[in-house]
């Protein structure tokens, strides 16, 4: 049996034993990832693994079949922009004026009408707002329109066995295995090069997790179902701390002089810190107010709210919540975050 956590050199010997060693002058061009291992003898350990955690041997063998690496996926992996390295930070009202646009607007008020019943609903039984989940899913797919065209299974291997990090695709690879094996064809599990899918986008360890069955059909079908895409979303959302009656921040009036630096954190995040390092301390309302920080929208004096003024001094300003942080969960990024809660207003308006 194939344990669940192998590392680089464990592979690499597991893989040889299967295949054998590559010849010594084996050509640049040979299907060997950086650490030596053959694509064909890697893809061998990621269907024992399979099989081993109890996948059936009909859906690995389906789901892998004429698998070989993907360089586009590789060299899109790679170009990704790394946060630990990048200097400063774009604006985000560039972000913003491109994400939170009149036609994403324009959509998303027309999903919020069409759905309104059954987003109430969904509210009532999660306690996440309606506009919040249809600008997740305005912000994923541009609500259901653009939903990635790769292969996940062919994605995900290649992306595990590539090895920079191994363990996380190898275990979205796992998880990809048991949705298949829920029914799924291998040409409906489709989406994005990194492996998301869906109008959601998730990825396939929180589809296990958390994709829920929104319309009571004993299926939960993210990838045309409304019901099930919206249920699913707000499930992610209580997961990851939704308090239900608060906002996800306000706009907030700032005194003239302002010296932000005075109230930054003193707290490392033990993830994304740099995203959250941009952030002030916490503080009631009531206490911002104090310091001349005036919140422009209906929020309790005792809320606990973090300042964001991401473009300096002169520009728009937030006291942001709890609720915040909740969406940074499902994406990491201020600019993401800020636009999906400016988006969600704009939808109820």
């Amino acid at each position: 049996m194939i344990p669940r956590l192998l590392s680089a050199a464990a592979l690499t010997l597991a893989a040889f034993a299967i295949l054998g060693a590559p010849p010594a002058s084996a050509p640049a061009t040979a299907q060997v990832s950086a650490d030596g291992i053959p694509f064909d003898a890697y893809l061998e350990l990621l269907k024992a693994r399979a099989l081993g955690e109890g996948v059936r041997e009909d859906t690995v063998a389906r789901m892998t079949a004429g698998l070989t690496p993907n360089p586009t996926v590789i060299r899109l992996d790679n170009n990704q922009p790394g946060s630990a390295t990048t200097r400063g930070y774009p604006p985000m009202s560039g972000y913003v004026a491109t994400h939170v646009d009149s036609a994403r607007i324009g959509g998303g008020r027309a999903v919020y009408r069409q759905h309104r019943d059954l987003l109430g609903r969904i509210e009532a039984q999660y306690g996440v707002p309606g506009p919040i989940i249809v600008a997740i899913f305005g912000h994923e797919t541009s609500y259901g329109q653009v939903k990635g065209n790769f292969d996940l299974a062919r994605s995900l291997a290649t992306l595990a066995w590539e090895g920079r990090r191994r363990e996380l695709f190898a275990g979205e690879f796992i998880a990809l295995m048991k949705v298949a094996d829920k029914g799924y064809d291998r040409s409906q599990l489709v989406g994005s090069y990194a492996g998301a899918f869906g109008n959601p986008q998730f990825l396939p360890s929180v589809y296990l997790r958390l994709a829920t069955d929104g319309d009571g059909d004993g299926r939960a079908d993210i990838f045309s179902n409304r019901a099930d895409t919206f249920a699913s979303i707000a499930n992610y959302f209580r997961d990851a701390g939704w308090r239900p009656g608060q906002p996800w921040g306000v706009r907030a009036s700032v005194p003239a002089g302002f010296d932000a630096s005075a109230y930054r954190t003193r707290l490392v995040s033990p993830v994304c810190p740099r995203v959250h390092d941009r952030l002030s301390r916490w503080m009631t309302v009531a206490e911002w107010r104090a310091q001349g920080v005036v919140a422009q929208g209906g929020i309790g004096d005792d809320v606990m709210t973090a300042f964001f003024q991401p473009d300096g001094p002169g520009t728009p300003a937030w006291l942001l919540t709890g609720n915040y942080r909740a969406i940074l969960e499902y994406n990491c990024s201020s600019y993401y975050a800020l636009s999906v809660g400016l988006l969600a207003d704009e939808i109820v308006n």
